[in-house]
């Protein structure tokens, strides 16, 4: 529920709360990228430390100095030469768990090990199920 569509909506999160807002250490590391007529899409890593509030991916919470590492994708469209939109998704109880507020025992959530399982292949399947 951030982000915007059209000129002034992205313009307006872009500058003050999404390029501008990330903490100093983040960085991506690309896994795939799927290229349309008017959108592409992008498969990544995203990583972290959480020292200052990133009100894009977790609204109104204190930075925990954690660290974090999550798959995340991203969703571009264009409109001739302009962005149009960006949809960016990701699993934000893995978020939630890698920054301490989310007690993974008592949910079915991974934390980091999604990212650890889209990094390496080999990693088990079906972990979260218990039979």
């Amino acid at each position: 529920m951030t982000g915007g569509v059209g000129y002034e909506d992205l313009h307006s999160f872009y500058t003050h709360h999404f390029v501008n807002s990330n903490p100093p250490d983040t960085h991506l590391i690309p896994i795939s990228r799927t290229v349309g007529a008017s959108q592409i899409v992008d498969e990544m890593l995203f990583c972290f430390t959480h020292t200052c509030e990133i009100d894009w991916m977790l609204p109104g919470l204190a930075p925990t100095g954690r660290y974090v590492e999550i798959p995340l994708v991203a969703i571009v469209k264009f409109r001739g030469d302009k962005l149009y939109h960006e949809h960016i998704y990701w699993d934000q109880a893995s978020v939630l768990v890698q920054v301490g507020v989310l007690d993974p025992n008592k949910l079915p959530v991974t934390g980091i090990d999604s990212m650890r399982k889209l990094l390496d292949e080999s990693l088990p399947s079906n972990t979260l199920m218990k039979k």
